[in-house]
């Protein structure tokens, strides 16, 4: 088969792929350069990629504000290139309006109108809006863009060339290749292998983990046990969606102050009994516009962390865990003897301010608070009983409280305890990123806590679902439409009853079902990835997995990058000998634990490491393809 030559090709139709095309176009103009020859590739969707397809169901929802989306750099975006202002997510929509109609559909006029700054969007709108802005920078001229829909493969190296090939044979060939290919799925671990047969041969239904617009979660047997594991961001979308099929109704309690719901059934719900490692659902956002209790770190200041990584060779747990575990003591404490002064006691603050191990903070707490309704520790955040089983009614109180707590942060997030801790890890969090980013944690550290728990702990607490997708699965929880079957989830295939097994050892819960369902993705980690073309690119040894004092990290790893025009290269392809690859640039989250943050989309006024890595990629393409233009 023929090779098409382009000047780019870009693995990954998504955001990642938008952005780098925006950049090139931004220099192609103050460059006066000829148009940019560019092929995308993805094996889904150009412009909205897998995650934010606009055929996806409605139901499923970005879990970030209008508002904090973006795909244009702004100032506070360090980048060499030049700027190029585009409309954000909120003008977008706004421009929709104002046009009275959009090409893609009905419902994308529809749901503009409705759209704020504190909005939830849909995934599918999100997808519509990456979409309109690539289109919008093909037509300026400055980029000539080929969209290919296949799956990659493979990558081959001829001299100064690079091609991408294709399943099926198609190549495209070019001086740079990035590879922007976004949330990688994992291969099917030995347990899903073995769940999956399972259910061919008994003729069970198995949902497998994967991205849910992939997935079919709907048509559930109604009045039936149907086992559900996963309680991230995904299961809030997936309620969504199968609320909205059941078709019960909900209604405001008379009286509450939180805005508590109330589920009327159907008739035609399941009993979904959900579970997971930690066993309680992550935490909500704040509702729509409320304010929010600012963070000003007393003990975590940025002068801190500078430290830190000035220094190196940092035991998270040991150092950095602690110090934050006092400023979230700290924001609750402040709030408890705000709301219920009479729950507080004894000097806490001198008490947080001795504390040098998490251990110690947790003592300040459960000294300093004397009411069981704001009792709370540290590490409660990844088990909920402190690993103690703590039975049926033991967990039933639990749950009860989680609820409690979850309707008062939600409704009250400037006031309630469990708000500021959210909003305190939000904060710090991105300091840790940076920590990453530096290479201040030793291997060790890095593995076993950062992105061993700390990762898993902090987006549980913010970057939660909305809050009113949160009010739909507490007011189902109360119905009992919905049972949390508790923390360290095992499935099993119960080969004698011929049914899935679901027992939580803490609560002492078992469940059996002709039904389980994974609303949890197989993401992120590289080594495990099902990716054809990162798959051929580690087994081959023309990658490597990143690895620091020797302990593999679960991102493929690039070179670093300088924010500089006189650059050479950045967040290039690395082989196993060590050797750089400067015709192949890698974005985002394959090479994750080389670039901290750019997972994160981009938001408005916030410094960017997708936009920047998207400049640096675009940076290169223009400077190797100047050169094919000199040849």
């Amino acid at each position: 088969m023929s090779e098409e030559t382009f000047d780019a090709v870009i693995v990954g139709g998504g955001p990642r792929g938008v952005a780098t095309v925006l950049r090139l176009a931004a220099r192609a103009r103050v460059q006066g350069a000829a148009p940019v020859r560019v092929a995308i590739v993805d094996a889904l969707a150009v412009g909205p990629g897998a995650t934010w397809l606009v055929d996806q169901p409605a139901e499923y929802l970005n879990n970030t504000q209008a508002d904090a989306t973006t795909v244009h750099p702004d100032e506070s975006t360090p980048m060499s290139g030049p700027p190029a202002p585009g409309p954000d997510l909120v003008d977008w929509a706004r421009r929709v309006r104002a046009e009275g109609s959009h090409p893609v559909g009905e419902w994308v006029l529809e749901e503009a109108r409705e759209l704020t700054g504190a909005t939830f969007p849909t995934r599918r709108l999100q997808g519509v809006y990456f979409r309109d802005q690539l289109e919008a920078a093909v037509a300026t001229g400055a980029v000539e863009l080929t969209e290919v829909l296949g799956l990659a493969v493979d990558l081959e190296t001829r001299g100064e060339e690079r091609t991408v090939v294709l399943e099926g044979g198609r190549r495209l060939t070019a001086r740079t290749v990035v590879l922007a290919q976004g949330m990688v799925q994992g291969r099917r671990s030995a347990e899903v292998q073995e769940l999956v047969e399972f259910a061919q041969r008994r003729g069970l239904r198995y949902v497998e983990p994967g991205m849910p617009a992939e997935r079919d979660y709907t048509a559930l047997p109604a009045g039936e046990d149907v086992l559900v594991r996963g309680l991230g961001a995904n299961f809030f979308d997936v309620v969504g969606q199968l609320a909205a099929e059941w078709g019960g109704r909900l209604d405001p309690v008379d009286g509450d102050p939180h805005g508590r719901l109330r589920y009327l059934p159907s008739g035609r719900e399941p009993h979904l009994v959900v579970g997971s490692r930690r066993g309680v659902p992550y935490r909500s956002k704040p509702e729509g516009g409320r304010p929010v209790r600012p963070f000003t770190p007393r003990w975590a200041i940025p002068e801190w962390f500078d430290a830190l990584a000035a220094r190196g060779r940092v035991d998270f747990a040991a150092e950095v865990w602690p110090v934050l575990g006092r400023e979230f003591a700290r924001v609750h404490l402040e709030a408890v003897a705000a709301l219920a002064p009479e729950a507080v006691t004894g000097d806490w603050l001198a008490g947080l301010d001795a504390a040098r191990t998490a251990e110690e903070v947790d003592a300040v707490l459960e000294a300093s608070l004397r009411d069981e309704a704001w009792a709370w520790t540290l590490e409660e955040l990844h088990r909920p009983t402190l690993g103690e089983p703590v039975g049926e009614d033991g967990w039933a109180r639990l749950v009860r409280r989680m609820i409690r707590d979850e309707l008062g942060s939600m409704s009250d997030p400037w006031h309630h305890p469990r708000a500021a801790v959210n909003g305190a890890m939000g904060a710090l969090r991105r300091h840790v990123g940076r920590l990453t980013a530096r290479g201040a944690f030793t291997g060790e550290s890095l593995v076993r806590d950062v992105l061993g728990w700390f990762d898993g702990d902090s987006l549980a607490l913010a970057s939660g679902p909305p809050a009113d997708r949160v009010r739909l699965v507490l007011a189902l929880l109360e119905a009992g439409v919905i049972t949390l079957l508790g923390p360290g989830m095992v499935v099993e295939a119960d080969e004698q009853a011929g049914r899935f097994r679901a027992a939580s050892p803490i609560t002492g819960a078992v469940v059996t079902s002709r039904v389980l369902l994974e609303t949890r993705m197989s993401k992120g980690k590289v080594p495990d990835t099902d990716d054809p073309l990162l798959r051929a690119l580690l087994d081959t040894g023309r990658a490597r997995v990143h690895t620091v004092d020797g302990v593999p990290t679960h991102s493929m790893e690039a070179s670093p990058a300088e924010i500089s025009e006189d650059a050479e290269g950045g967040h290039n392809l690395v082989a196993a000998d060590g050797t750089i690859d400067a015709a192949v640039v890698v974005l985002g989250i394959p090479a994750q634990s080389t670039q901290p943050g750019s997972a994160i989309g981009a938001t408005p006024g916030v410094p960017s490491p997708l936009l920047a890595g998207a400049d640096i990629a675009a940076r290169q393409v223009m400077a190797r393809a100047r050169v094919t233009a000199v040849v």
